[in-house]
């Protein structure tokens, strides 16, 4: 896991998914704007975790496409989406872990 600091955060997401910096850039945008105008360092917290959580899906390519089959099985609407939704829950909490939060 890289540091929880947005430099090594983007330099993780340059690795595991560049598709994802222009997502990355704007949130980093958003919150250091948000946390000028409110004052507060939540929206900068809020970022580090939502890309810290990201990175340590995606160090794991086969929990990464995991994670995805179960948010389209819960998009389709198609099932009972109770049993993804723990599943997804627990590779949140999962990676949340790993990532020290």
């Amino acid at each position: 896991m890289p540091d929880l600091t947005p430099a090594a955060l983007r330099t993780a997401v340059e690795r595991l998914a560049p598709a994802r910096l222009p997502a990355l850039t704007q949130h980093l945008f958003e919150a250091a704007t948000n946390a000028q105008q409110t004052q507060s360092l939540a929206p900068l917290r809020a970022f580090v975790h939502s890309w810290a959580v990201f990175v340590a899906i995606e160090r794991h390519p086969e929990r990464a496409a995991r994670l995805r089959a179960l948010e389209r099985l819960v998009d389709e609407g198609e099932r009972d989406p109770s049993a993804a939704i723990t599943e997804i829950r627990v590779i949140q909490e999962t990676a949340e872990a790993e990532a020290g939060l």
